[in-house]
């Protein structure tokens, strides 16, 4: 029998129905190509930010773009794929501000210094390790981040991104907005394996999603055309359940002081 994996992540999510189905059966289609073209990695694909074959190659593809050099600061998610480019990071002297999944502490964020760690790079920048060499911290003790690293289960040449449902990424990306920390200017990036790259259009957006402007695959760098400055992010409280607010004690002191 097949281990069984976690649960649907959009089960406590709010907004338009149509697009969250529709959203649901693209992350589907993305997870069975995965898993039918051999790139899956363990634990599987399905109700994750997929780990994927070729997931280091992405992340020394990213490490020799310009706007990788010139980040000081870094903001990246908690998943697996991403764990090469949180490594290389550390090892590249930025300071890593990694997500606690789900956004469960009372201080959603890990502070990983790399003059300040518990063993190497490879093991502080796992989650598990992140435990033993980072702190957890609020936003407000949060310095302006340079560069944000997001996972995704799909990717649009536009720029559009799905994550595996709960929404946490654009969380994430609003709370750092409100307080400063990102602005319009600040660049997106994620990396992926190249079945995980669709066209322009293929991805529904919603008001609340933050689109990428660098996309870096084992195998190219795909820089997404810009309109103009993105939108200002912020919290859509009227888009969020109360099972999702209740499940994130940040959002929750914030709904109290706010009145929303």
């Amino acid at each position: 029998m097949a281990a069984r994996g976690p649960g649907r992540h959009d089960r406590d999510a709010g907004g338009d129905p149509a697009t969250l189905a529709a959203k649901a059966a693209l992350r589907d289609e993305v997870w069975s190509r995965l898993e039918t073209e051999g790139v899956r990695r363990f634990p599987g694909p399905r109700h994750r930010i997929s780990n994927f074959v070729g997931a280091e190659a992405a992340a020394e593809r990213l490490r020799g773009t310009v706007v990788w050099r010139a980040a000081r600061t870094v903001k990246a998610n908690p998943d697996s794929p991403q764990w090469p480019v949180r490594q290389r990071a550390l090892e590249d002297g930025k300071v890593v501000y990694m997500a606690v999944p789900r956004l469960a502490a009372p201080d959603p964020f890990f502070l990983l210094d790399p003059d300040h760690l518990a063993g190497d790079p490879r093991r502080a920048s796992s989650i598990n390790g992140a435990a033993a060499s980072a702190r957890t911290v609020a936003v407000a003790d949060l310095d302006p981040v340079d560069l944000v690293v997001t996972g995704c289960v799909a990717v649009g040449h536009d720029g559009a991104r799905p994550g595996k449902g709960g929404g946490f990424s654009d969380l994430e990306f609003a709370l750092a907005a409100e307080a400063g920390l990102i602005d319009e200017h600040t660049v997106v990036v994620t990396t992926v394996h190249g079945l995980q790259v669709l066209p322009p259009g293929a991805i529904p957006v919603t008001a609340h999603d933050v689109l990428v402007d660098l996309i870096v695959t084992p195998e190219e760098v795909i820089e997404v055309a810009r309109d103009g400055p993105r939108p200002p992010a912020r919290i859509r409280w009227d888009e969020l359940t109360d099972e999702k607010v209740a499940a994130i004690p940040l959002l929750g002191r914030l709904r109290s002081q706010d009145g929303a």
